[in-house]
């Protein structure tokens, strides 16, 4: 089983003012001279971490992690009133390419699981030329079926207790409805504790279903109520418009890239982003990779899907690159 590399910090790091009154930080680590390689992070509104380093060989990748707007590092950050009507897929991909601009890429890796991996595959269909290989992790394509199985209940069958939990700050009244609606009246409240007590059942529902087991640590760090407002607040707004994408267009406009070498890893049983997704996907790009982990779920840091990343990035490490 391939472990992650070594942690290692960045040896530059920066704020992007990309428009709209936003900033997106970003940073490189490994190699300067090494194949480039941008992370595509969660949520929408997870943010990067220093473990996002560490799916790259550092001696051979210039590794480029950027947090999106509203989250993280960017600002101005969601809990201080970031306008989410300028945080869009449409404004991400903007984002991404005038990173790679201004890092003075000509291509590169892009590496995303989760919403990362919705976030890649729109990046790459709208910019090809500008992508040297995918590698894509928990793949969720933002279909509304995907919406409902994880937010309206079917997802439920299999986490009873945790799903009793996300429905407590749900009136009982609404919660035969839309969840994902009734959450987005819950985070227009103008009283901020239930605003903050719906963000932290929102993302604690997210923790919980995440892994194989239980992570304590995971759900410790993600009960930080200044990450759990971006986080649930971002999510709600993409997931309430379809990511702003066409129903199934990620599928429906696949050929775009299918000349693009891809690896896909995904965990059998995963629950927030299950596995159908990844084998549409793969039936649909029959030139992909795909690796069906057995013992995972939805998490990168699970062993089974961490060593078919570590896998694939250094099996791409070989192939030609350009850019500096």
């Amino acid at each position: 089983m391939r472990p992650l590399y070594p942690p290692i910090e960045p040896y530059a790091q920066g704020m992007l003012e990309v428009g709209d009154g936003q900033a997106v930080y970003w940073e490189t680590s490994g190699n300067p001279d090494g194949k480039p390689a941008v992370f595509l992070h969660g949520g929408p509104g997870g943010g990067t971490t220093p473990l996002n380093r560490r799916f790259f060989d550092p001696h051979r990748y210039r590794i480029v992690l950027l947090d999106q707007r509203g989250c993280g590092r960017s600002t101005p950050h969601i809990a201080d009133g970031a306008d989410l009507s300028v945080n869009t897929t449409a404004h991400l991909i903007d984002d991404i390419e005038a990173l790679r601009a201004a890092l003075g890429i000509e291509r590169w890796l892009v590496f995303g699981g989760s919403w990362g991996s919705t976030l890649a595959l729109a990046y790459a269909q709208q910019y090809p030329q500008r992508v040297t290989e995918l590698v894509l992790r928990g793949i969720f394509l933002l279909r509304r079926k995907e919406i409902d199985w994880y937010y309206n209940g079917s997802a439920g069958y299999v986490y009873p207790d945790e799903w009793e939990k996300f429905l407590a700050p749900v009136p009982e009244s609404e919660r035969d409805g839309d969840l994902v609606e009734a959450y987005h009246r819950l985070f227009g409240s103008a009283d901020p504790e239930v605003v903050t007590a719906a963000a932290l059942a929102w993302t604690a529902w997210e923790s919980a279903t995440s892994t194989l087991r239980p992570d304590p640590e995971r759900m410790a760090e993600t009960s930080d109520t200044r990450f759990a407002l971006a986080f649930a607040r971002i999510e709600n707004h993409y997931f309430r418009h379809g990511g702003f994408l066409d129903e199934a267009q990620l599928l429906r406009d696949i050929g775009a890239i299918t000349h693009i070498p891809a690896v896909i890893v995904q965990g059998r049983h995963d629950i927030v982003c299950p596995a159908v997704s990844a084998w549409d996907l793969h039936r649909a790009w029959p030139g992909s990779r795909l690796h069906l982990v057995d013992d995972a779920a939805h998490s990168a840091a699970e062993p089974g899907i961490t060593h078919h990343l570590v896998e694939a990035t250094d099996t791409f490490a070989t192939a030609a690159h350009h850019g500096r």
